[in-house]
């Protein structure tokens, strides 16, 4: 089931026509509307999440248009806005092509990919999900980082809509990208498959499907109450964990520097001498 805007914004505000000549309530009754009774998604306000299918999420975000960010945040908050969501009309009123800036490191800078950038952007509007919103993050950006993607198992890539032929001729080989940035995941799957970044479109498309599709797995394993921040995939690596333990949030070893990151250490600094 689809709605329109306008369906959206009667269920949003209640708009009332019981009398002749009924006028929209004051816009004090509604912190997140504005002046002419059209909602906007106020600044802190979360939404209710409800579980989603991650195959038909990942299949959407493989044939959607605009890059990485919006493919994976566009899918989630369309599926939500289908959803039984008791916020589905609010959902269905957000501007998915907000997140097409992400593409390729956001806008071609190479800097963090677009599809951990929409899931940070996508999970900052969900409402609590049994205290496991930040845990939801981290274990997308953690499988992001270590994991062989895109995901190209034969019922992954019928389940999307793609081909053997296009694993084979355009993909040719999944990757680890060692880092959330862009500029790694490329070029080290550039590295392992001989394509050239210009060539990245089948395995780019497919890697926004797999990111939909673990993060709504992730979200609806929160959902149903599992404590994902137990999980090691929730954690930084040893490697990362050992770099903390002397560059610290509030306290340091010596002279270290205080830093605040949970992201691979390694990938760009090898030693304490570059």
């Amino acid at each position: 089931m689809t709605i329109n805007r306008r369906q959206a914004l009667t269920q949003i505000i209640g708009i009332s026509t019981a009398a002749a000549g009924a006028t929209l309530m004051g816009t004090s009754a509604f912190a997140a509307t504005d002046e002419a009774g059209n909602y906007k998604l106020a600044l802190g306000e979360k939404l209710k999440y409800v579980p989603l299918d991650a195959m038909a999420t990942a299949k959407l975000a493989y044939e959607t248009p605009g890059g990485c960010m919006h493919q994976v945040f566009h899918s989630l908050v369309t599926k939500l806005a289908e959803s039984d969501s008791e916020d589905k009309a609010k959902f269905a009123s957000i501007p998915t092509a907000l997140a097409g800036y992400g593409w390729a490191g956001i806008i071609g800078q190479g800097t963090v990919c677009g599809n951990v950038n929409a899931t940070g952007m996508l999970v900052n509007i969900l409402d609590d999900l049994n205290g496991q919103n930040a845990a939801v993050i981290g274990s997308t950006f953690r499988y992001y980082e270590n994991t062989e993607l895109p995901l190209s198992s034969p019922e992954f890539v019928e389940g999307i809509g793609s081909t053997a032929e296009k694993t084979t001729e355009n993909v040719v080989t999944s990757s680890v990208a060692n880092s959330i940035l862009c500029h790694s995941s490329i070029s080290n799957w550039s590295k392992a498959s001989g394509k050239t970044f210009a060539e990245k479109g089948e395995r780019c498309k497919r890697l926004s499907a797999s990111i939909a599709f673990h993060l709504v797995e992730l979200l609806n394993r929160a959902y149903a109450g599992e404590d994902l921040s137990a999980l090691p995939e929730a954690k930084p690596s040893e490697e990362a964990q050992a770099c903390q333990s002397c560059h610290g949030v509030d306290a340091t070893m010596g002279s270290a520097a205080s830093v605040k990151a949970d992201m691979e250490c390694t990938t760009c600094h090898t030693g304490h001498f570059n």
